[in-house]
């Protein structure tokens, strides 16, 4: 799994918060690695620190192979509890995703046939 932070100009993107970054999605979406090929991660301040409060936002889309692309994001306080927020958040809807593709509830198909 391919991990990819962008910041903008007020979230000092450094290698430091690149790994801190890449262990946290890895940590959290590890389970998920074969289904997903590339991680994008967005952090932006959205008040540009003008303001205290809650204003920093991390975006994470997952590239799931096969599959539109998921995305989940997460407002905090701080850079940390943003990432950690959003990947909690995308972890959710992977279950949900791949859940809802392993189950059919018995219904039949389109062409007619049950499915089991």
């Amino acid at each position: 799994m391919h991990v990819e932070l962008t910041t903008n100009n007020y979230v000092h993107g450094n290698a430091e918060l690149a790994e801190a970054v890449k262990a946290e999605v890895e940590h959290t979406l590890g389970r998920f690695g074969e289904q997903i090929t590339r991680v994008e991660v967005h952090v932006n301040d959205v008040n540009s620190s003008a303001k205290s409060g809650i204003d920093i936002r991390c975006m994470m889309e997952a590239r799931v192979s096969g599959h539109q692309p998921l995305v989940a994001s997460h407002d905090a306080a701080s850079v940390e509890e943003a990432i950690s927020g959003a990947a909690e958040r995308l972890e959710r809807v992977l279950d949900s995703t791949f859940g809802r593709l392993g189950h059919t509830k018995g219904r039949t198909s389109f062409g007619g046939d049950q499915t089991i």
